[in-house]
């Protein structure tokens, strides 16, 4: 007898009567055990007897009633029936046969077995209809009572409780500084009994642990992991019921009786049961969480796991104390109160009987018995600086007798040592590490003692795999894995595609830019290291990216309303309450909140609404999307501001010093001609208008001087004087110390003087320097300001990339079939991961999405430089910043934020500018040093200066400007001293030493962005002029990568079977292939055929290593639709032939008509073979000698050549090659013309390889070449004294690109994610490895000529300001020094603005340049060497005869070349490039 329960689809119920109708009707029906009807669901579930009903016969019972019924399920499961024994008394007054009847009328009873003695019933039931009390008192007058049955070990049933008992449980624990924290906890709680699994996320900072509450408590458990020196503390405390008072009474009623009751109770707990309900209304993992505390809390309930993708609950209870109906409202009782309890079909409503006794097997407390207690001490240890320290004490410490484990944390000063107290003792383990030279010290109590449990308990019985899947909780986990090698969207596709068929993994999300995939997988099935590995299968590079932050969104929100700190309160716990929130912190002060995220459960939209649901209105900070930070805008300003304060003050200062030195030189003509007394002299000072004292020893111009200086010292200086404040604070000395220093000391000692001479009375007015700080002011703040102009014009490519973002975002809701429900504009930062945006024509796509809906065409050319807008149909991605052009497209956002291929070129360029070059790094040191040894120069100057006038006076009365009798020898000497040191301080700059290379690199980066090469850093720009090796590799670089049909010939005449007919043959058969050549024939088919589908295939047979085998049928419409065209060709033909009759030359029509039309369309079946000549021969077919030939000649040419046979006639032959790049040619040639060595470097054969070579005018190769060895190979190039640049695709070149001088990879604008290549080329185009090349020489160059002009200004500037050259009376005033010093800052700035002119190399001008240089390689021009031996097959020198005979018969091709045969199918246009093509003939298409 079997038990069935199927669930049928019933249309046409309006009310509750209606299903109390239906359930009592079927309910009265034979064979009927139970039915449950759902006015909701519109369906029934119903549990038969399948002897005596049949799915069709309920269908038919329901129709007959007047209702739809449909078999939701057409496979009705098995009913699992639970088992009671009955005892029956002796003295009953019924026979066994009575008893037997009386229980096979109940509903829910399927069957009953007597005992031999006739005293034990055996009764089947099923779980959900009745339970054991029920069948205890289904006869009346007869007291049943249950026996315990025996129970056979290893029962199913027990497996099932262990997997169901277990409970999952959140803890925050703090304290973790480290993976080895994680990895310390999980080591030791994994180890206790009762845990089943463990993660620890250092991130969020808690642990979830999944354990069995009848072995260990969750008080235990946090208790444990603060033993091992961290704080844990619950997450989610255990919420009350709202339950009936009579439903708590019962719940209640399980107080302990006597010592005989408990026996009995145990017994009777042997029936404790397992239901599975079904509860709808689960939104997240926090619903878990609160059915599981609640229901586990009480006294009735064993245990509960609760599935969110199952939408169930395996609750394992006892029916003694509780029945399912009080079960299943317990759980809808769960706040909030809006979960649906009932009892699902798919789990065959079955309740699993659990005997208690296997659990209860006294085996674990046996093993307790066995077990040594180990305890925890923590011993605070001084003296460690590095990790070094902790592993010496982990190493030493481990090894000692009786240590389990040791936790060292560097941190927090101390280590968790687990030991077992019989072997060695704390005291023991502190001196231990004292010994090793470091501080350790025992905290003041000692550590609780721990029973730690050596080893999991083993799983008491194995469970069915069925029951696994059922009852498992599936959790997912999330996991970052760095991808390496990924050149285009395809290697995106392929890890995705593939990695989604594996099992264990739910979702994958690749980013080309940022070389990270996302992947959410169940950690049950699969770990991160095999989804990794299952990465480096497919041939890229991978690693699991351990503490991957990014997961995590951030938000910064703006809060209004807040008046105290209870709204910040409110906002704090409710937005932690909700479920992805993992931090916010609100500040009542700025009004702002800061909000980590998970974005996988809820997005920047949701948190707002969250916040505004609370009352409080909310927007996000303002992004600065302006690039500001990079324009200099501010610092522009306040320069300016600082230079025209400076320049206001410092013309009448100039004036007044003007006037001063014409008088004073007519001064010193009178004095020279006329011989004046002193006397005489000071009367004539005294009658000048400036010189007049105002008060004794002041005069006007001093004053008028004096008060011109002070604004200027006060306001033009004060961003100078805080700057040299803050570098004197940080002991380092820069360029505004030097200022600071000379305007300070002029100003100063003016003012010293001035008072000196007012003090005296003194009738001669004293010599001030209060002109010097103004003018030094004017000119060192026109310097920075025009310093801060042309480094605000050197960011400009990054400002503009980042100004290619777009605002706002158009994000809509859809309904069923796509239809548009709502449209709503936000901004461009709220858009989340999965929504569904809408770009119109001309907008810009704000995030990289994958398209859903419309076709459009794209313009990338900002992004990826590509000219040509790219096709765009459901299915391709798109990437943000690109512009869409003519049809509206849905996208569905796949990277947003800081993931974007715009952010991450963004960044990629950010951090190029800021990394510094080699030479910069020499430059800042040299700054470093130069300060201190200027004020030293100077300070030299000064008393050199002093200790010369004092001993020679007759010197500096010679040399000193202005020099006259009325003041005293010593002031003359003093102030001579002081302009000559000022004057020093003056020019000093090491500003424009500074400036040399960082200017020159940014322009030089900015300048390859906006050409398409991304240059990482200053390192590799300087680097790539030293180059004299440039490797490149074959596949994808000098070639496209991807196999090509380069020609096709016919075999047969174009009568028997038309030339589109075969194409239309061959392109069906292969569409079925997955092999490379396969796909590039359909491709070429569907090319020529102009047809996005073909005909269909069937029978296809494939044998590896020879070919395909099957029929092909229905090609007949697409050669209609062809014939179409043709029909319309032959119309214009006609006339064309007409218009051509007059001509010499007459054409003939049968050669323009392409072919002759079908009358009729009849489907007929294709027999095909497509494959080499082996598989030619095995199918009885005979390979001619002209097409063997044919085929030997595209072999030696590096082609593969494929036969195609229709209906057992041979019909064509197709060659296939990866076709060389139309650029690749010019670009070698261009190379070898910069005087840079070329070679080939493949892992291809080396009759490829040779091939390969000749064509692009390569003479050395390296074939058969394995990755590990390129890295070799170009090792040994660097040995010989090379600098190498390594040119590759990235897949395999990656460990070459790293070790070459200079790495350059070439991709199609996303090969950003290369790591290893320090050049990125956007564009696909080999002809910007020389751009690249010729960009570093000219960045170079001009990083020399800055440093001239820095260098010039000093070395010459300092001896002429100390008046080393005053014999030949060169003599410096403090202003011109610091004009001088002011214009090579300026100089410099100027100098690196000028690369802003670079243009690349025009690819014409080249050609132009190239033009008889350019020429096919013969193939003994070509030296190959084999794998990684340096021994070539060497190339004999030709003879002078023999490279004439080459170079004329090239010629002679090449003027041949456009007369082509007429009969040939053109495949593509000779190549641009190639003017002297060798042997034209030989590639052209000849039908035979």
């Amino acid at each position: 007898m079997e038990v069935k329960s199927i669930v049928l689809g019933v249309e046409g119920m309006t009310c509750n009567s209606c299903v109390q109708t239906i359930e009592q009707h079927v309910g009265r029906m034979n064979g009927i055990h139970n039915i449950k009807v759902s006015l909701e669901d519109k369906n029934a579930v119903i549990i038969y007897d399948s002897k005596l009903q049949t799915p069709a016969t309920l269908q038919e019972a329901i129709y007959d009633m007047g209702f739809d019924a449909t078999l939701a399920d057409s496979n009705p499961q098995s009913v699992l029936l639970d088992t009671v024994f009955l005892t029956i008394p002796t003295q009953s007054s019924l026979t066994s046969k009575q008893i037997c009847s009386a229980l096979l009328k109940n509903k829910g009873v399927v069957d009953v077995k007597m005992s031999s003695d006739q005293r034990t019933a055996v009764v089947a039931f099923i779980p959900s209809v009745v339970n054991g009390k029920q069948v205890m008192q289904m006869v009346p007058g007869v007291d049943l009572s249950i026996s315990a049955p025996e129970v056979t070990p290893g029962a199913c049933e027990s497996s099932s409780w262990s997997q169901a008992s277990s409970v999952v449980l959140r803890l925050k624990v703090e304290g973790m500084t480290c993976h080895s924290c994680t990895s310390t906890i999980e080591g030791k709680i994994g180890k206790l009994q009762g845990i089943q699994r463990i993660k620890v996320s250092l991130d969020n900072q808690e642990a979830v642990v999944v354990y069995q509450p009848h072995l260990i408590t969750a008080e235990e458990i946090k208790h444990q992991i603060e033993a091992a020196g961290f704080t844990a503390s619950f997450k989610k405390q255990p919420k009350p019921l709202k339950l009936s008072a009579i439903d708590l009474e019962r719940l209640r009623n399980t107080q302990t009786k006597g010592s005989e009751t408990v026996l009995k109770e145990t017994s009777s707990m042997n029936d404790t049961k397992t239901v599975v309900f079904r509860i709808d209304g689960m939104h997240c993992s926090s619903c878990v969480l609160n059915i599981q505390s609640t229901i586990s809390a009480l006294p009735s309930v064993t245990s509960i796991v609760v599935s969110l993708e199952k939408k169930s609950a395996i609750i394992n209870y006892n029916p003694n104390l509780i029945s399912i109906e009080v079960l299943r409202r317990a759980v809808e009782a769960v706040s909030p109160e809006t979960f649906k309890v009932s009892l699902p079909e798919e789990y065959n409503v079955a309740l699993l009987p659990t005997p208690m006794s296997t659990l209860k097997s006294p085996l674990p407390a046996l093993k307790d018995a066995s077990q040594p207690l180990t305890q925890v001490v923590v011993i605070n240890i001084e003296g460690m600086t590095c990790n070094s320290c902790v592993q010496s004490i982990e190493g030493v410490i481990s090894q000692k007798a009786g240590v389990r484990s040791i936790h060292v944390s560097l941190t927090n000063h101390n280590g968790a040592i687990e030991y077992d107290p019989l072997q060695t003792c704390p005291e023991d383990l502190r001196s231990a590490i004292e010994d090793m030279g470091f501080d350790a010290s025992l905290p003041a109590q000692p550590s609780p003692e721990v029973q730690l449990e050596s080893h999991r308990t083993e799983p008491l019985s194995k469970v069915s795999p069925a029951h696994l899947v059922r009852q498992e909780t599936k959790t997912v986990s999330k996991c970052y894995v760095q991808v390496t090698g990924m050149t285009c969207a395809s290697c995106v596709a392929n890890i995705e595609r593939n990695l989604r068929r594996e099992d264990g993994i739910h979702s994958i999300l690749v980013a080309l830019m940022a070389g990270k995939a996302e992947v959410r997988y169940n950690p049950a099935v699969i770990h991160p290291s095999a989804i990794a590995e299952l990465i480096r299968e497919l041939g890229f590079g991978a690693t699991v990216m351990e503490n991957c932050g990014e997961g995590d969104g951030i938000l910064e929100l703006v809060v209004r309303g807040m008046t105290c700190a209870s709204c910040v309160h409110k906002i704090e716990s409710t937005l932690m309450k909700t479920n992805g929130v993992l931090y916010c912190s609100v500040a009542l002060a700025t009004n702002k909140a800061h909000i980590k995220y998970d974005p996988e459960i809820i997005g920047p939209r949701d948190v707002i609404q969250v916040v505004k649901d609370l009352g409080f209105t909310t927007s996000l900070v303002k992004k600065d999307r302006s690039a500001s930070h990079l324009d200099h805008k501010q610092e522009i300003r306040q320069w300016k501001r600082s230079f025209v304060v400076s320049l206001v003050f410092c013309i009448p200062v100039m004036g007044l010093m003007i006037y001063m030195m014409v008088m004073d030189s007519q001064l010193s003509d009178a004095h020279a001609h006329h011989n004046m007394s002193s006397e005489e002299m000071e009367a004539l000072h005294s009658s000048m208008v400036l010189e007049y004292q105002l008060l004794p020893g002041l005069s006007v111009m001093n004053f008028l001087s004096f008060l011109l200086c002070v604004p200027v010292q006060m306001f033009g200086g004060w961003h100078f004087y805080i700057q040299a404040y803050k570098a004197v604070k940080h002991k380092t000395a820069n360029m505004d110390v030097l200022i600071v220093l000379a305007t300070t000391i002029a100003f100063v000692y003016s003012l010293v003087v001035l008072l000196v001479a007012m003090a005296e009375k003194a009738k001669v007015n004293p010599v001030t320097f209060f002109d010097t700080p103004p003018m030094l002011f004017v000119f060192i703040s026109l310097g920075r300001w025009l310093e801060h102009v042309a480094k605000g014009k050197t960011s400009e490519a990054l400002a503009r990339l980042i100004s290619l973002q777009a605002t706002e975002a158009t994000i809509v809701t859809l309904g069923p079939d796509n239809v548009l429900l709502s449209e709503e504009q936000v901004d461009v930062e709220l858009v989340q991961r999965g929504d569904i945006v809408k770009v119109i024509p001309g907008g810009k796509f704000p995030v990289d999405g994958r398209v859903i809906e419309g076709h459009s065409m794209v313009d990338e050319s900002l992004i990826t430089g590509e000219a040509m807008p790219v096709t765009k149909k459901p299915g391709n991605t798109v990437i943000a910043g690109s512009i869409n052009q003519n049809g509206s497209l849905l996208i569905s956002a796949t990277h947003v934020g800081a993931d974007t291929t715009l952010s991450q070129i963004v960044k990629l360029v950010e951090e190029a500018q800021t990394s510094k070059a080699p030479i910069q790094q020499f430059a800042d040191k040299l700054s470093g040093y130069f300060v201190p040894c200027i004020v030293a120069v100077s300070v030299v100057t000064l008393f050199a200066w002093i200790i010369i006038g004092f001993v020679d006076f007759e010197i500096v009365e010679k040399y000193f400007l202005g020099y006259n009798k009325s003041i005293s020898a010593a002031e003359v000497i003093i102030r001579f001293a002081f302009q000559a040191s000022i004057t020093v301080l003056c020019i000093a700059c090491p500003c424009s030493l500074g400036l040399a290379t960082p200017t020159a690199v940014m322009v030089g980066t900015g300048v390859g962005a906006q050409n398409g090469i991304l240059i990482k850093g200053g390192e590799p720009l300087e680097m790539a002029h030293k180059v004299k090796v440039v490797v490149f590799d074959k596949t994808g670089t000098i070639t496209h990568g991807t196999p090509e049909v380069t020609q096709v010939k016919f075999l047969v005449e174009g009568n028997q079977l038309p030339r589109h007919k075969m194409l239309a043959i061959v392109g069906t058969a292969e569409s079925n292939s997955e092999h490379p050549l396969g796909a590039a024939i359909t491709k070429y088919c569907k090319k020529e055929l102009d047809a996005e589908t073909l005909g269909t295939c069937t029978d296809f047979q494939v044998v590896p290593g020879c070919g395909i085998s099957c029929k092909v049928t229905n090609i007949e419409g697409l050669l209609h639709r062809k014939n179409k065209m043709v029909e319309e060709n032959n119309i214009k033909n006609v006339t064309l032939v007409k218009i051509e009759e007059n001509m010499e030359e007459s054409v003939q029509p049968a050669l323009i008509i392409d072919a002759e039309l079908p009358a009729t369309r009849t489907s007929q079946k294709y027999s095909v073979l497509i494959g080499n000549r082996e598989w030619m021969s095995r199918n009885g077919l005979v390979v001619k000698n002209e097409v063997d030939k044919a085929m030997m000649e595209h072999e030696r040419r590096g082609r593969t050549a494929v036969l195609a046979a229709v209906d057992g006639v041979l019909c064509g032959l197709i060659a296939i090659a990866d076709t060389v790049k139309p650029e690749a040619e010019l670009a070698v040639c261009t190379l070898k013309s910069m005087g840079l060595e070329v070679v080939l470097m493949t892992g291809d054969n080396s009759k490829t390889a040779r091939s390969i070579a000749s064509q692009v005018g390569i003479t050395k190769v390296f074939a058969e070449v394995l990755p590990s060895h390129k890295v070799a190979k170009v090792k040994q190039l660097q040995d010989e004294g090379k600098r190498v640049a390594m040119v590759g695709d990235g897949i395999n070149d990656s460990p070459a690109l790293a070790m070459a001088n200079v790495g350059i990879a070439i991709g199609t604008g996303t090969d950003v994610a290369i790591e290893a290549a320090d050049v990125v080329l956007i564009r696909d185009d080999l002809m910007d490895v020389v751009a690249s090349i010729d960009l570093s020489r000219k960045t170079v160059k001009r990083i020399r000529i800055n440093f001239v002009f820095a260098l010039i200004y000093n070395l010459v500037g300092v001896p002429i300001a100390a008046g080393v050259f005053l014999p030949i009376g060169l003599v410096l005033q403090p202003w011109m020094g610091s004009a001088a010093m002011a214009a090579s800052s300026v100089s410099v700035v100027l100098s690196s603005l000028l690369l802003k002119m670079y243009q690349k190399p025009s690819p014409e001008k080249l050609e132009f340049r190239a033009r008889g240089q350019m020429r096919h390689k013969s193939p003994s021009e070509i030296s190959v060497h084999i794998g990684i031996d340096e021994t070539g097959t060497g190339s004999p020198k030709l003879s002078l005869m023999d490279r004439i005979i080459n170079y004329s018969r090239a010629s002679i091709n090449s003027l041949f070349s456009d007369k082509r045969s007429v009969n040939s199918v053109v495949l593509s246009e000779p190549d641009k490039h190639s003017l002297l093509v060798g042997d034209f003939g030989e590639d052209d298409d000849t039908a035979l």
